[in-house]
């Protein structure tokens, strides 16, 4: 070996070690991706692992937005979980979030065995889709570390075997381009390169299945179809705020309770939070809604009552209550209990508020209207952080409260409210009204419909129905 060679060779190893004395885990560059012949998780990753990452790819898109570039099907040794795999990432690619919601799962197996994309078989690809949906998928951060390694790794050793002729060849700016690029390899923390022009043909495709009814719905429902398609995502948004506004005693909470159960009872998972009423009280006026019992009868026909309940658990996604003293609950305290129940491998589709006016913010101020606006910007970014709806309450303000209507200019104390949440619906009753059962649904404002229209509804508050029915829409 030539002395010239010799030395081109240890330049090499040096850019390899520089590379590697840097930080392990990186941005990865927009020009790195999932290695053309993806390698095999094989022993690296054993059977369980595997799984895991599949549940992680399907679930959370936390996950996915971090290594979901270092991932492909090609990897997995479990021919089913390879096909689901690749099932959530051109999900991903769509809609920029895991499929995660059981409704949405359900729908794309279906398109997906339509497609004929397990080969042994739809039983056999259900089983494992239900192994994924009940799997622990605690500790995901230190899967995302192990997968950017792995990746990082393989990258390096694709760069090192495709140097060899570069280096005979005296390219050594080119190896050196190889080798940064490889050791790049790692985590996604700056989120995503959405490029509009280039995405227009998504978007009609995406258009052109919802109008079809192929596209799976990622709102969580109200329950009501009729109130469902007055919402620009068919039930309440993914990553937004949410806001229902209302004088004292007009229902806040009643319709809260409702909507968190009619997104249990869809399937998906809820985190009701209140910071006023007991979580005995909030159970109580379940129970009676659930099993259609007048309150004052709870106590006549219990054993009825827990049936119902029973029977509707077995059928709905999780409902979790977690009650504060009013004005103790901070964002952070929030997002620990998300993470907590992440751990556990519980994620949610739904957080209700109950209600963002006595929370307390990160850092109070002496102004109340800075303190107030910090919360309900909090709020949102929750939404958007963990992928889920977000709804909560506020109050009027007195003029307001004596009005007919409730419209934006009403919300009390900080108008910021109006502009940092996406929709804001206020409940409108009379004591008229409220005599014959009946109430007003006015959407005061919103950032992706139209607004200052009114559902008229019809209710049943002994049995805790905030919706009975809807009447009409004006």
């Amino acid at each position: 070996m030539s002395e010239a060679l010799a030395t081109a060779e240890r330049a090499v190893v040096g850019m390899i070690a520089g590379a590697f004395a840097g930080p392990k885990v990186v941005v990865a560059p927009e020009e790195i991706e999932t290695p053309a012949e993806p390698v095999c998780f094989g022993e690296e990753f054993d059977a369980g692992f595997q799984t895991k990452i599949a549940a992680l790819v399907l679930r959370d898109t936390s996950f996915v937005r971090r290594v979901g570039h270092l991932i492909s099907p090609l990897q997995f040794e479990n021919i089913n979980e390879a096909a689901l795999v690749k099932m959530s990432q051109d999900y991903y690619q769509k809609y920029s979030s895991a499929p995660s919601s059981v409704l949405v799962v359900k729908e794309l197996f279906r398109e997906a065995e339509a497609k004929k994309m397990f080969p042994n078989g739809k039983d056999e690809a259900k089983a494992t889709l239900a192994s994924l949906l009940r799997f622990d998928i605690s500790g995901g951060d230190y899967i995302v570390d192990r997968v950017a390694t792995f990746a990082r790794h393989q990258a390096v050793q694709q760069a090192i075997f495709g140097s060899v002729d570069l280096i005979h060849k005296g390219k050594m700016d080119e190896i050196e381009k190889r080798i940064k690029e490889a050791v790049a390899v790692g985590v996604s923390e700056e989120g995503e390169d959405y490029d509009y022009f280039d995405s227009v043909e998504v978007r009609t495709e995406n258009r052109h299945d919802a109008a079809a009814g192929k596209r799976p719905l990622t709102g969580i429902t109200t329950g009501v179809a009729a109130f469902d398609n007055r919402l620009y995502h068919q039930g309440w948004g993914r990553k937004e705020l949410s806001v229902v506004m209302g004088g004292a005693k007009s229902g806040k909470t009643t319709m809260l309770i409702n909507m968190g159960k009619a997104a249990a009872f869809a399937g998906h998972n809820v985190l009701y939070v209140t910071l006023e009423v007991s979580k005995d009280i909030i159970a109580e006026r379940l129970d009676a809604c659930i099993s259609e019992t007048n309150m004052r009868d709870l106590l006549v026909t219990p054993n009825s009552v827990r049936d119902k309940i029973i029977a509707a658990g077995a059928k709905a996604g999780k409902f979790k209550v977690r009650e504060f003293p009013t004005g103790s609950c901070k964002p952070s305290m929030l997002r620990s209990m998300l993470d907590k129940y992440k751990a556990q491998g519980l994620l949610f589709d739904m957080l209700v508020v109950d209600y963002g006016d006595i929370m307390a913010p990160e850092h109070r101020v002496n102004e109340s209207i800075e303190n107030s606006k910090s919360v309900f910007i909090d709020l949102r970014g929750i939404a958007v952080e963990y992928d889920l709806a977000v709804l909560t309450a506020t109050q009027t303000n007195r003029e307001g409260f004596k009005s007919v209507v409730a419209k934006a200019e009403h919300v009390a104390e900080d108008f910021n409210k109006v502009r940092t949440c996406d929709i804001i619906i206020s409940i409108n009753i009379t004591d008229e009204e409220r005599a014959k059962g009946e109430a007003r649904l006015f959407f005061a404002a919103s950032r992706n419909q139209e607004s200052g229209f009114t559902i008229f509804i019809k209710q049943d508050i002994a049995k805790m129905k905030f919706i009975e029915s809807v009447v009409r829409v004006e």
